[in-house]
């Protein structure tokens, strides 16, 4: 677990239980008790010559303005797959040099909302005004789900609260491989750990601070035997000389640790970024060459591989996935509708089309004894 080297914490919230626990935790660091923490973040963006990684060095606790559970916000004209986000952290420690994060938002440190509470009630209040849908929740969007959590402990009030849910089911996303307060909760088969996955030159050239791929891999073995569904997402997909055999064996090492049966999906998504994200990667990582290759803008404003590329890609992940299980249930993430149908020959259609097949592919799992 990567920490950071100083916290802050808004002076109201000094007394919230959330907070004294992460104190037992991090109470060899410096703690700063503030009333105005948009300064400190002000400072950071104005006097730090790279504020992104200076960021990652400092914790912010501050209350949320605002709903704390919301829609993936989706890309128009593309096929979203209707997640919940739960935005209980935003930022992470780790430095991917793909991060939309980087631009996306307009404060680089990493900032927790402590008030678990008011987010449990306002998932209560989704699923029960929609009773007979099924919902999927998750906290991997704004920041690693795992990476900072054996501290936050997030999980472990969120994972028996899933559990006593008939129509949700709640997504851990990460790179990370700290999954030991997990292994003893009791999770009622409503929550899936999830896993970014990448070729070890990937891992080492881009996901700066992540663990490697066989520590994730471990990760993932360890949370299926203790009867957690397990996900993956290749996302993004990055192409360069050599990545279709370099992916082939990601795949072929993903099964040799985990029984297809156990995977209850898979995504994909080919790299996409937006001009701004292009700049400010090439400024932090000058090595990287993954914006190097040709990249179009596409309808939605985003910077992404021309769509034959993108389709070659997909199909031959379809196609090593699949010769493993041919029920696995792969997806799109943010593609148009042609570009479904030429990886699959079908197409959900839609976002609510997609959110039916998974909310089918949910009762298989949860209903159907896997």
């Amino acid at each position: 677990m990567i920490l950071p080297n100083e916290v802050y914490v808004d002076s109201a919230l000094e007394t919230h239980p959330v907070v004294h626990r992460i104190r037992q935790g991090l109470d060899h660091l410096p703690w700063h008790s503030r009333g105005d923490l948009d300064r400190v973040i002000q400072d950071v963006l104005s006097y730090q010559s790279d504020p992104c990684a200076a960021g990652k060095q400092i914790l912010c606790i501050r209350p949320y303005q605002g709903k704390l559970v919301k829609d993936c916000p989706g890309t128009i004209g593309h096929i979203c797959c209707g997640y919940k986000i739960i935005n209980v952290m935003t930022n992470c420690p780790l430095d991917c040099s793909y991060c939309i994060l980087q631009t996306y938002l307009n404060n680089p440190c990493l900032t927790l909302y402590p008030e678990f509470t008011r987010i449990f009630s306002e998932i209560d209040e989704i699923l029960d005004a929609h009773p007979h849908r099924i919902f999927r929740f998750g906290t991997g969007e704004l920041g690693d789900s795992l990476a900072l959590d054996g501290i936050v402990r997030f999980a472990d009030e969120a994972v028996p609260l899933f559990a006593r849910k008939l129509n949700a089911i709640f997504e851990i996303k990460t790179k990370a491989c700290s999954v030991d307060h997990l292994l003893t909760l009791n999770h009622g088969g409503r929550t899936v750990c999830s896993w970014s996955l990448n070729p070890p030159t990937v891992i080492e050239g881009e996901e700066h601070r992540a663990a490697s791929l066989e520590e994730r891999l471990r990760a993932a073995s360890r949370c299926a035997d203790a009867g957690y569904h397990v996900g993956f997402h290749f996302d993004p997909l990055i192409a360069y000389p050599g990545w279709d055999d370099d992916y082939r064996r990601v795949v072929d090492l993903l099964f040799e640790h985990i029984e297809p049966c156990r995977a209850i999906w898979v995504s994909l998504g080919a790299l996409r970024c937006s001009t701004s994200l292009k700049q400010v990667a090439q400024e932090r990582f000058p090595t990287s060459r993954i914006f190097s290759g040709e990249l179009i803008r596409g309808e939605d404003g985003k910077l992404r591989y021309l769509k034959p590329l993108r389709v070659a890609m997909y199909r031959h992940m379809v196609s090593w996935l699949r010769s493993y299980d041919a029920e696995l249930f792969i997806y799109l993430c943010m593609e148009r509708d042609d570009v479904w149908q030429e990886v699959f020959g079908t197409s959900p259609g839609s976002t609510a089309g997609l959110n039916s097949w998974f909310e089918e592919r949910v009762r298989q799992f949860t209903e159907g004894g896997q």
